[in-house]
């Protein structure tokens, strides 16, 4: 079974070598608005517990590296979650894990600086970290509403990914 890649292939803007993809958000940033269809983040979660157990990917579009820098930051957000029993504490650390500093494509810390280009000038670096920035708040606050059950526990069906990486890569580092 082949993996699951992006069905948005309608974009307007990259930056580096990825897509600026319209998001349904409440947070600031570059990424266009839509208001009720699905993004590339409901893409990621749709499709994360089929894409995280395989170890190559295909890069077939601008958008698929979006897609992939998703289902990397998911598993750091499950990785976060192991040890916040109730949702509003998930909330607050995952909400601290989107707001802390990352690395960028290109910078010698980021994991996938064989796919991904860096961005060529400091306009589009700062595009870069805007747009990932937004990414990763919304990211958070979804992945949040998805792993809570209505009792307030965590899913053992979606914890249970905390420890699969993606591509044998993570976000966080070696020992992370």
């Amino acid at each position: 079974m082949p993996a699951y890649h992006s069905s948005f292939l309608n974009f307007n803007q990259t930056v580096g070598n990825m897509a600026i993809l319209p998001l349904r958000t409440q947070y600031r940033g570059p990424a266009p608005t839509v208001s009720k269809e699905a993004d590339i983040i409901d893409e990621a979660l749709d499709h994360f517990k089929a894409n995280v157990f395989f170890r190559t990917y295909e890069i077939k579009s601008p958008a698929d590296r979006v897609l992939i820098y998703i289902t990397l930051y998911i598993s750091e957000c499950l990785k976060r979650l192991l040890k916040c029993p109730t949702k509003s504490k998930g909330s607050q650390e995952l909400y601290s894990l989107a707001i802390s500093r990352f690395d960028l494509p290109g910078d010698p810390g980021f994991p996938l600086n064989s796919v991904y280009a860096r961005a060529g000038s400091d306009a589009e670096l700062e595009l870069m970290r805007q747009y990932l920035a937004q990414l990763r708040q919304e990211t958070s606050a979804r992945v949040c509403e998805r792993v809570y059950c209505a009792d307030g526990a965590p899913s053992k069906w979606w914890i249970c990914f905390a420890r699969k990486k993606f591509m044998d890569k993570s976000l966080s580092g070696p020992g992370f």
